[in-house]
């Protein structure tokens, strides 16, 4: 019998730490969960240190290494893009965090905030803020405005990001917290997700409530179509002579690819795909098309211009998409578009079928399998012969009549070609590489095309290359990358050394902004400021080309670098550098392409005004072309 007058021990409800170390403790406890996978939510931080962050978040992360991993990154931008390779790489259902100084450090983060946000993909955003306290007013790197007191510069972060708070007592980290966790874990809202933190609030101590660190498993949700909607879906599909599907990222984010193979197989309708929808199927499936839009294919194109349903898969319609209005221009076209957000689910006047990708598609090929309804056979032997002659004009791009030659850009693409694997991953996001990969490029798995075309970032490669290979550390990971881009941001390239992280860097230098110089040319620009040459007389840069050594500057930074000068020299390097165990960087200087060796043209106009009165030739022209595209652009209502 327990005497009465004996105190019972009981478990402490409260724990003292700082907000800093509160936070790392709370992160390293949450997970996602989705079909029964379950992993963690933040499995690792990038961090800048600087004084708004080194004695905060930066002592947390020494208090607790084995609950969060650390990374050590150069530029707070590439931090950002190193977590969105990361996250992507994971289908969203694992991501990291970056912590940053306020001042510079904190606005760095606005153009990968901006990337994550606008391809929804989860990062969480920690950086420093000025005092809460106002101990001294300014202090270092705050923004003073004569209308706000309560304004610094992490308020940048606001439009770009999914969900933005600034923690600024301790207590109210616990509903911030729980928010950020639901934004970054919902399959539509997620994106960027900002906590400001004021530098002396993350110092300072406060009770916390035990149940704040317990673990929390935020479920991944896979929405079912609505009946009604799935209805209207089904006789939409059952009603069309010509339906054309256009796969977009959704497809991935919801690992829908085999859905949608079997839903293609099933019906005989062709897949197009856009940028962030490319690899949905593999090339060889029957019913894959290619890239749509202004870098997509001429079969794909084609089927465009003559749907009279376009079916829409997890896919934001983007003007490359759409040629700006003039691709979709059948009379009286319809959109049906199965997507998890509403807000795109109704774009184009669309049907919507507002659904999870994978479960949308089970849903609807269940219903046309009881009706055994299968694309006309006509219709299929159609886009059966425009793809084999597609794919002809894919092999006259890739080869080498002379291998002792420097390359091509697409004969560059044409060596990895034969190099890869299904385990190989590239990767890009800017220059004209995406134009020739959405055209050219046979995907050969799921994940094996990652450009990030939603933002297009220049710099993004290097850096979202690293996040890729800690997500898949036995798999062959390649940034593809311009002169343009390179120079944009190397610097990274020291965390690939530093931490052994094996990318593969293929460089390809042409001596400026080639995608912007082609653009510049064909709207009356006159390829103005696209070169990288010393200037001419008259005041151009039109002069010899920069004696920049972009090889030598990788090897400085810690990589082994491969250099070829030739075809015959790019099938050895490309070769020895997907076998390395070590960061290793390819470099090649590429030929301008002729008539035979070059990329096919854009299939698909895109809109970018030109002036509208100009003296210059080569302005008045492109205005002409400008407007007769113009004339044919459709708003579907």
């Amino acid at each position: 019998m327990t005497d009465p007058t004996t105190k019972v021990s009981e478990a402490p409800t409260t724990t003292r730490l700082t907000v800093a170390q509160a936070l790392v403790r709370f992160l390293a406890a949450q997970y996602t969960e989705r079909d029964g996978e379950r992993q963690r939510l933040i499995a690792a931080t990038w961090g800048i240190f600087g004084h708004g962050n080194v004695a905060g978040i930066g002592q947390a992360l020494v208090e607790y290494p084995d609950e969060m991993p650390y990374l050590q990154g150069r530029n707070e931008q590439s931090m950002v893009h190193a977590a969105v390779g990361y996250a992507r790489q994971s289908n969203r259902l694992s991501a990291h965090a970056v912590t940053t100084s306020i001042g510079p450090g904190a606005t760095n983060l606005v153009t990968g905030a901006a990337l994550a946000t606008i391809n929804h993909l989860p990062v969480l955003l920690l950086p420093g803020d000025t005092f809460a306290t106002r101990p001294a007013d300014p202090v270092l790197q705050q923004l003073e405005l004569p209308y706000a007191g309560d304004v610094s510069v992490n308020d940048c972060l606001r439009p770009v990001s999914r969900y933005f708070d600034r923690v600024t007592r301790p207590e109210a980290l616990i509903p911030a917290a729980l928010q950020a966790m639901r934004v970054l874990s919902d399959p539509v809202e997620t994106g960027a997700v900002t906590l400001a933190l004021p530098q002396d609030v993350q110092a300072e101590a406060y009770d916390w409530p035990v149940e704040f660190f317990a673990e929390r498993t935020w479920t991944v949700r896979r929405p079912a179509a609505d009946a009604v909607e799935l209805a209207a879906a089904v006789a939409a599909v059952r009603g069309a002579r010509r339906p054309l599907i256009v796969a977009g990222g959704g497809v991935h984010h919801s690992r829908a690819e085999e859905a949608l193979a079997e839903f293609a197989a099933a019906t005989r309708i062709p897949v197009a795909s856009t940028q962030a929808g490319k690899g949905s199927l593999r090339w060889d499936h029957p019913q894959d098309v290619g890239g749509i839009g202004h870098t997509g294919t001429a079969t794909a194109d084609e089927l465009a211009r003559t749907a009279d349903l376009v079916i829409g898969v997890g896919t934001r319609y983007t003007d490359f998409t759409t040629a700006s209005g003039t691709l979709f221009t059948a009379p009286g076209v319809r959109f049906l578009n199965l997507n998890i957000a509403p807000y795109d689910g109704h774009k184009l006047s669309g049907t919507p079928l507002v659904a999870d990708a994978r479960a949308g598609l089970v849903a609807l090929t269940e219903a046309l399998l009881l009706h055994e309804h299968r694309a006309e056979a006509g219709y299929v032997t159609e886009y059966t012969d425009d793809k084999e002659r597609w794919e002809y004009r894919v092999d006259a791009a890739f080869e080498a009549e002379d291998i002792d030659l420097r390359p091509t850009q697409p004969q560059v693409l044409g060596v990895l070609d034969e190099l890869v694997t299904d385990d190989d991953i590239l990767i890009n996001a800017a220059g004209s590489l995406p134009g020739d990969l959405h055209k050219l490029w046979r995907a050969r798995s799921r994940d094996q095309y990652h450009v990030e075309y939603g933002y297009s970032c220049m710099g993004y490669e290097i850096p979202a290359a690293i996040g890729v290979r800690l997500a898949a550390p036995d798999r062959p990971v390649w940034a593809l990358v311009g002169d343009g881009t390179y120079l944009m941001m190397p610097t990274e390239i020291v965390t690939a050394v530093q931490e052994g992280v094996a990318i593969k860097v293929l460089i390809l230098q042409n001596h400026g902004y080639a995608s912007i110089g082609g653009l510049s040319e064909s709207v009356g620009g006159e390829r103005y400021g696209t070169a990288y040459r010393f200037r001419s007389e008259d005041g151009t840069y039109t002069g010899a080309p920069l004696p920049v050594d972009l090889a030598a500057n990788a090897a400085s930074l810690g990589m082994r670098v491969l250099r070829a000068k030739t075809v015959r020299d790019l099938r050895s390097a490309l070769a020895e550098a997907r076998d390395a165990d070590t960061p290793t960087c390819v470099y090649v200087e590429t030929r301008t392409a002729d008539t035979v060796s070059g990329a096919p043209p854009a299939q698909a106009w895109w809109d970018v005004p030109v002036a509208e009165t100009a003296t210059r030739t080569s302005a008045v022209k492109a205005r002409e072309e400008y407007d007769r595209h113009v004339a044919a652009r459709r708003r579907h209502l």
